[in-house]
């Protein structure tokens, strides 16, 4: 059984985690399949939005047994080198041109947490369940705290990795973990109605916001402001904006 499966309707894809006896656990053949899934996406030109989504029941429930044990009998450069491939994996999804986005349902815990924290867009079900339980193990979230403490306030971001306990989709929402929550029985209506707002923006300012949003991490102010002004620049030159301002004029 493949550990994705990879479906496109019209300009949006998604790659569903397969390891529903699992709970989608992730390993690396997972972690590469999935790598490989997204290089191929960057690549497509009519692509406007990637979706992540678990099969069965959860949406990810971090390392797998196999992982763990294997963790537990590698030496310090073989777990260098299997952290280092989660590693590309959470780097790949900002570095993708197009919004990648995370949709939950049942458990995103532990490296499946990150994961989803790692997307551009978290959605979820009512139902959904989070967190980061690594600690109970003596484990460190440690390259997901790059990202959550871009997300949360320096309190939060202390609580959620220290004390490991679970949380619901309303609660993640509160502290702006996730996006929006949508009801179960309507989920997969209004994940797509969401993620369908993507095909009809332009896809060259998308891909120029998200390159500029996420480059502007530890930029100061005014370096920040001179970067806004180059891109503002190259996106005033792009066919989608050419073709905008004509029909805005041509509408007044």
């Amino acid at each position: 059984m493949s550990e994705i499966i990879v479906e496109t309707e019209n300009s949006i894809q998604t790659i569903t985690l397969n390891r529903p006896e699992k709970r989608n656990a992730l390993n690396d053949a997972l972690i590469n399949a999935l790598k490989g899934a997204l290089a191929d996406a960057n690549q497509g030109e009519n692509l406007r939005a990637v979706v992540i989504r678990g099969a069965g029941r959860d949406f990810c429930s971090g390392a797998d047994l196999s992982a763990l044990q294997k963790i537990a009998e590698s030496d310090v450069l073989e777990n260098l080198r299997d952290a280092e491939n989660l590693m590309e994996l959470l780097a790949m999804i900002r570095k993708i041109k197009i919004p990648v986005i995370a949709a939950v349902q049942g458990r995103a815990l532990a490296g499946g947490c990150g994961l989803a924290t790692a997307c551009d867009i978290v959605l979820a079900s009512k139902t959904a369940r989070f967190g980061y339980p690594e600690v109970k193990i003596g484990f460190v979230p440690a390259m997901v705290m790059a990202i959550l403490r871009r997300n949360l306030s320096e309190k939060k971001s202390f609580e959620l990795i220290t004390q490991g306990f679970e949380f619901s989709a309303e609660e993640a929402e509160k502290y702006g973990l996730i996006n929006r929550v949508f009801d179960d029985e309507s989920f997969d209506a209004d994940l797509k109605n969401y993620v369908s707002v993507y095909e009809k923006v332009s896809r060259s300012a998308v891909i120029l916001s998200k390159k500029l949003l996420y480059q502007m991490d530890g930029m100061t102010f005014e370096t920040a402001l001179e970067t806004g002004a180059e891109v503002n620049t190259i996106a005033r030159l792009t066919e989608d904006c050419q073709q905008g301002i004509a029909r805005f004029l041509k509408k007044d």
